[in-house]
């Protein structure tokens, strides 16, 4: 069964930001769409684009790492792997999913001087909810724009 691949943007971007372009030159089956409205607008349309699908491997960035963990928590026997990029999960969305654990593989970027998400006290809440977790602290911002194009993309879009 072929892999099912997602990108979901944050808050304030769109699929056409730096990270959507990215993926859809370099990935032209990935799934990606414009999210917008309140958080539950876009989680009711993350679950319509996705029903029916399998195998899913998703990257979500910051908002929408928040909605790909929350999504994932519901479906995790749809979803593969997962890879977030600075993402909100101390935002209110997650608190029903804080005693909840996913196995999943999980890996996380977040830049150490990110100062619209905090690193160190998202990283206390990925250590308590996936078991699966490869973490990573690199020396970049929120956006992550000088780590996200040296990201080895080949190996993390792949099951291991």
């Amino acid at each position: 069964m072929e892999n099912t691949l997602v990108f979901i943007h944050g808050l304030e971007s769109t699929a056409q930001g730096t990270k959507g372009q990215f993926f859809h030159q370099e990935y032209p089956r990935m799934i990606i769409e414009d999210f917008t409205g309140d958080f539950s607008s876009r989680m009711h349309k993350l679950v319509k684009v996705l029903t029916g699908k399998t195998a899913l491997i998703i990257v979500g960035s910051s908002y929408g790492g928040l909605m790909a963990a929350n999504y994932t928590m519901e479906n995790e026997s749809h979803v593969k792997k997962m890879i977030l990029l600075a993402p909100a999960l101390h935002l209110l969305e997650f608190n029903p999913y804080t005693s909840k654990q996913l196995h999943i593989p999980v890996i996380l970027y977040h830049g150490t001087s990110d100062n619209i998400v905090d690193p160190y006290l998202v990283k206390d809440i990925a250590l308590k909810s996936f078991i699966n977790l490869e973490h990573h602290f690199v020396d970049d911002d929120h956006s992550l724009h000088k780590t996200f194009p040296h990201l080895e993309w080949q190996r993390l879009l792949k099951i291991d």
